[in-house]
């Protein structure tokens, strides 16, 4: 596999969420087994190449998500160590595919995510108000955005100056 690019490799930029900011690891160690969440099972819901499915929403998972996943042909629960995965339970954190967390979604049972740990090609499947309807770091989430637009209006500010324009 190829890893995902990481923020403290020579001429590489971090993984970014949702929000803009730097990507929060979702779960590094499911339930103690030493086994991390996301494609890479390193714990962040980080993509790549060979990521097809968009493991790249964090969410916390819940008996009707996962009752719903496995009747739409998706086992999440069943345990398949060939492959690290452990299983996933309701209060488990985990690195979901987007087009799955939209299928849920349109079928009313999708799970709360983390919009932190949720990583910014998510946006590419749903917006970013569906998921915000469904933040379980809302707050949170809603203090970043508000930085980001004061770092936004500060730069905007600074380039009018140096370009000579009103202040």
């Amino acid at each position: 596999r190829t890893l995902p690019l990481m923020a403290d490799e020579p001429g590489r930029s971090p993984n970014r969420n949702v929000l803009g900011t730097d990507l929060k690891c979702c779960c590094a160690n499911v339930r103690g087994t030493g086994i991390g969440t996301g494609f890479y099972r390193n714990g962040d819901c980080a993509t790549g190449p060979d990521d097809a499915g968009r493991h790249t929403v964090c969410v916390e998972a819940t008996a009707e998500f996962l009752a719903f996943s496995k009747a739409v042909g998706n086992d999440l629960s069943t345990p398949l160590p060939q492959y690290m995965f452990p299983g996933v339970q309701p209060g488990d954190r985990w690195c979901l595919c987007a087009s799955r967390w939209k299928q849920a979604l349109e079928a009313g049972k999708a799970p709360r995510v983390f919009l932190e740990s949720t990583h910014e090609k998510t946006l590419q499947h749903v917006a970013l108000a569906q998921l915000m309807e469904h933040a379980l770091d809302r707050e949170a989430a809603t203090d970043a955005m508000a930085k980001l637009e004061q770092l936004r209006d500060a730069l905007a500010r600074t380039v009018r100056l140096d370009a000579g324009g009103p202040s």
